[in-house]
């Protein structure tokens, strides 16, 4: 058998990445079980060794939404209308921790997989993606949480308007996700030269949380701080979360234009971060 017949039989043949931007999906899903395997990994082995375990995915927004009911509503005094305030903070918290969970997963990907990524080759693109897939489970378990707390404040008498726009929701976690994944490429590339950068990531998403309209209404701001308000307009995540809150609660309203900007926004943020991504794995192992 000659050379050219030994190639045609490899069935995949590994080569360096020669293009500026590569996302070869059929390659994806042919390492799929790969894929599943690191999505099990990121849902099972986080809570592994925990006494609550899966219930800590409850608590935090729980414990969270009470704290922003006391301090905002109840101290502050910002008005949520006819929406019960705890109800109205777990709306805005539920859609936020999705897409924090996503940023804080991605952006460690290269120092946290490091190992793995010197040994073995799979397309890298996999370990991002796994981890936006499974927080998909952490948010349908807070989803469900909201969900009894809607039914239990319905049957309470709260004015709650859940209207057809509703089916629309999976768009927004979707968007939430691609920005976190977009977002988090672009930090895991930047921690592998810049260590410290790190450490700005956790402050830095505290601070965006509060020009996010996690607990306030966006009508508030331009309200209140009217020279200020623009820093939240700009801010592609409030325009999500007062749609959720629209959707779900009735509550706000929606930005066809805000929610255009957001798109765009995203798919920037996406294919910026898979450039510097496919950019940095070829020569992090270096670095980290």
């Amino acid at each position: 058998m000659n050379t050219t017949d030994n190639n045609n039989e490899w069935l995949f043949e590994i080569t360096p990445k020669n293009k500026f931007f590569t996302l070869n999906l059929k390659e994806v899903w042919q390492y799929r079980d790969l894929l599943f395997l690191f999505v099990k990994r990121d849902v099972i082995t986080v809570y592994k060794q925990t006494v609550l375990g899966p219930l800590w995915y409850l608590i935090q927004p729980l414990f969270t939404s009470i704290t922003f009911t006391i301090i905002f509503n109840n101290v502050a005094g910002i008005n949520t209308g006819s929406i019960p305030p705890f109800l109205f903070n777990l709306a805005g918290i539920m859609v936020w921790n999705y897409f924090t969970s996503c940023l804080n997963g991605t952006s460690d990907t290269f120092k946290s997989n490091a190992g793995i990524f010197g040994k073995v080759y799979f397309p890298r693109f996999i370990t991002p993606l796994s981890v936006v897939i499974s927080n998909l489970i952490k948010f349908g378990i807070q989803f469900l949480i909201f969900v009894i707390f809607y039914i239990i404040y319905y049957f309470k008498g709260a004015n709650l308007n859940l209207n057809s726009m509703v089916l629309f929701f999976p768009f927004l976690v979707i968007i939430m996700g691609i920005l976190g994944l977009g977002l988090g490429m672009i930090i895991s590339s930047m921690v592998t030269k810049y260590r410290d950068f790190s450490y700005l990531v956790g402050f830095g998403i505290q601070l965006l949380m509060y020009l996010s309209a996690v607990m306030y209404p966006m009508e508030l701001i331009k309200e209140k701080l009217p020279k200020y308000g623009w820093i939240v307009e700009y801010n592609p995540l409030a325009y999500v979360i007062e749609t959720a809150r629209y959707m779900l609660l009735g509550v706000g309203e929606i930005s066809i234009l805000g929610l255009c900007y957001t798109v765009g926004v995203t798919i920037a943020a996406f294919f910026i971060g898979l450039l510097i991504f496919n950019k940095t794995e070829k020569s992090f192992i270096d670095t980290v």
